[in-house]
């Protein structure tokens, strides 16, 4: 399981690390599924050349980025081809029912049980806490974003608080969950 959510992305130079550490590969082969489904409004839209350029300045090719909107659902062996899969920001409830409608939220959570890698970016990574029902279920626990104090670096211990806060410049990165879960960055 290998899983990032963020408020804002590949912020910093620890969190572009952290994700490039964690796909332990060339970049400029890795493939990337870019998901911009949740981006409905106007301040979200204007977001996503940001997002792009995450993976970008990682180093991973143009060509090798698929822009995928969700308006149909991918099966475990498509989804299977692309080494990350990055979740934009933006209206988390209309992300959730997409992925839901499409039976993508199965797709997504077989992804990450075998090792897939996911980045979540604002409701990228809401989709997976507790704060609107029919959540992906992967973290029991509220998750808020975009905050100026958030959660200290360092291991998070489980079972989890109530509610993880998350600044632009701190991600909760999970990987063999429950023992592999922790804050990076600030």
């Amino acid at each position: 399981m290998r899983v990032l959510l963020t408020s804002a992305g590949l912020e910093t130079k620890e969190i572009q690390e952290y994700f490039m550490d964690t796909i332990n590969k060339d970049m400029s082969l890795v493939k990337a599924l870019f998901i911009p489904t949740a981006a409905v409004n106007a301040a979200a839209i204007e977001v996503l050349p940001k997002c792009m350029n995450d993976l970008l300045k990682c180093g991973i090719e143009d060509k090798n980025i698929k822009v995928y909107d969700l308006h149909t659902g991918m099966t475990t062996e498509d989804i299977g081809q692309y080494d990350v899969v990055y979740l934009c920001g933006g209206d988390t409830y209309y992300l959730l029912e997409r992925i839901n409608e499409t039976g993508f939220n199965k797709t997504l959570m077989e992804y990450i049980q075998t090792d897939g890698f996911v980045v979540g970016v604002s409701a990228g990574s809401l989709i997976f806490a507790n704060n609107i029902p029919d959540n992906l279920g992967l973290i029991d626990t509220k998750l808020d974003v975009h905050l100026a104090e958030g959660e200290k670096r360092g291991k998070v211990a489980y079972p989890l608080k109530d509610n993880i806060r998350l600044t632009n410049t701190c991600a909760l990165a999970i990987r063999n969950f429950p023992d592999g879960i922790e804050i990076i960055g600030e």
